[in-house]
């Protein structure tokens, strides 16, 4: 019994028994450990391109102060001219189409064509009341 039992026949027999068993789980576990690897490393290389984009954000602050102070220089050259505009406004004749404008507050974007548009009709609209206001008006009112 010793001798069949020791028989190095068999203790290869079981060897390879053990080894068919144990070795399909084990190469799996190894490609999942590789490919858990693979996605740790591509995470790292994330984290590390955050924290230098954090680096260089704590870098641009002077860019930042200086895109506010160009921000405050715009909006107060803005509100020069349409104080300026206003002074200008005032001593000269005003239009209905000026004094109706004036009320409106909304800020458009600069598209040049519907500018363009928008100037020719106002044109337009001037040139006709002021047609209108001249044929109406006697001829003993117009020193008034």
């Amino acid at each position: 019994m010793h001798i069949v039992a020791n028989e190095p026949s068999l203790a290869f027999y079981r060897l390879q028994e053990h080894v068919r068993k144990a070795l399909p789980p084990m190469v799996d576990k190894r490609i999942e450990v590789l490919k858990l690897h693979q996605e740790l490393q591509g995470r790292c290389y994330d984290v590390e391109y955050a924290v230098s984009a954090v680096k260089s954000i704590e870098n641009a602050e002077q860019s930042f102060q200086n895109t506010q102070e160009l921000l405050r220089n715009a909006l107060f050259t803005k509100q020069q001219m349409r104080y300026k505009e206003s002074r200008r406004s005032n001593k000269e004749p005003t239009s209905v189409y000026k004094r109706l404008s004036a009320h409106i507050t909304l800020d458009l974007p600069d598209l040049p064509e519907i500018s363009d548009a928008l100037r020719e009709t106002a044109f337009k609209v001037e040139s006709i009341m002021t047609q209108a206001r001249t044929s109406n008006v006697p001829s003993g009112m117009d020193n008034n």
